[in-house]
């Protein structure tokens, strides 16, 4: 928890609990990849929350993280135990506020809560897609968004919001899209994807394709089969490059130091054991990953964040020459997987390229997955920020 946490801005807890359904846009229309393939339609899942005005002027787009989904905020039943990921961020009252704005959040294509992916089944086969799904890129996500965004018939959305890869795909809307998006808001990305968090990723797909229970990528989709143990080692792994040394050890509050069984143990059960904190800790994020995540979904969607390079091709100056947007880039300062110095690249690029532009570094403990706690100073900022044009 940061400094800012304690005051916990955006949980309004006077305010009713936001109850909310999710909706499929289905396009009926072929969609052609970007490195090549294409599907002959595809569905997007998404949620709405507040009201788009007259004009359609207020809308705001929402961008989720690798493993996110539709479910922002609010809650689907009274009984849910929890609400959307980013509930103490959006709603009313709070930074991103339904008294004013309307807010659009999708499940990216290639995901698994509901929009197209791996998992959906492929109408030429009656089967699922498995590795027969095409190479997903970043592109491709913000594309599906696009045709959603003009479904709901919005011409110029008033801001795109991110994190992490949410971040990268709002850069990819400025870039894309110059005239349909106002502002945008990154927080915790990056212009590229870097050598480190690709040697994370290859690890992590290792540990999938290695799983006998792979098969190949055609492991179906019956409850409880697939690659479940190679998916949890998958996220463990992940989830260790979220946290900062701090937040991990805050998150097990117990002395980690090895306790040494008495008397004589056989090597292999002593090796087995789990002894620290920590091990207990990640066992546990990746055991319940297996219940809302697809593995093959994993594997597209880590690789599609590994391609993204906005410089692969030309200076980062000159892609984002034509952008129109005005952007605020977050960055956290105990974010080992995009550290700040990341995203000031990002501002600095667009700051020579003439563009409005500015760069906002929160102290923070707990680590790259600062930005999806509830923090004061990042309230206040994208409030501000949104409320300014």
């Amino acid at each position: 928890m940061t400094d800012d946490e304690d005051s916990n801005p955006g949980k309004n807890d006077g305010a009713e609990t936001l109850l909310v359904s999710p909706q499929d846009f289905v396009c009926k229309k072929k969609f052609a990849f970007e490195l090549g393939g294409e599907i002959p339609e595809f569905t997007i899942r998404y949620e709405t929350y507040g009201k788009l005005n007259a004009d359609k002027s207020n809308a705001v787009l929402i961008c989720h993280a690798l493993t996110g989904d539709h479910h922002v905020a609010g809650k689907h039943r009274p009984e849910d135990k929890r609400p959307g990921w980013w509930d103490h961020f959006i709603g009313e009252g709070k930074a991103v506020d339904t008294r004013k704005y309307f807010v659009i959040c999708s499940n990216c294509l290639g995901g698994c809560s509901g929009s197209t992916g791996p998992k959906s089944v492929n109408p030429a086969t009656g089967d699922p897609y498995g590795i027969d799904f095409p190479v997903l890129t970043l592109r491709d996500m913000v594309r599906a968004q696009k045709a959603l965004v003009d479904f709901l018939g919005i011409k110029k959305l008033h801001a795109v919001i991110g994190g992490s890869m949410g971040g990268m795909q709002t850069l990819l809307w400025a870039i894309e899209y110059p005239d349909a998006v106002k502002n945008i808001v990154a927080m915790a990305c990056t212009a590229r994807q870097n050598t480190q968090a690709i040697a994370f990723n290859a690890v992590a797909r290792a540990a999938i394709v290695q799983d006998p229970n792979w098969l190949g990528g055609y492991y179906g989709e019956l409850e409880g089969t697939g690659p479940r143990t190679g998916l949890a080692v998958a996220r463990m792994m992940a989830h260790i490059t979220y946290l900062s040394d701090f937040s991990l050890t805050m998150k097990t509050r117990k002395d980690p130091r090895i306790e040494l069984p008495g008397g004589r143990i056989a090597t292999s059960e002593f090796l087995r054991k789990i002894t620290f904190p920590i091990e207990s800790y990640l066992h546990h994020q990746g055991d319940k990953f297996l219940d809302r995540f697809d593995a093959n979904s994993y594997l597209y969607i880590t690789q599609a964040t590994d391609r993204f390079n906005l410089s692969e091709k030309r200076s980062l100056d000159q892609v984002f020459a034509d952008i129109k947007a005005r952007a605020l880039v977050i960055g956290f300062s105990t974010d080992w997987l995009y550290p700040p110095w990341q995203n000031r690249e990002i501002v600095l690029a667009l700051q020579r390229a003439g563009k409005d532009a500015r760069y906002a570094e929160i102290e923070a403990v707990s680590g790259h997955d600062s930005f999806l706690l509830d923090s004061k100073r990042l309230y206040d900022l994208t409030a501000q920020f949104l409320a300014e044009n």
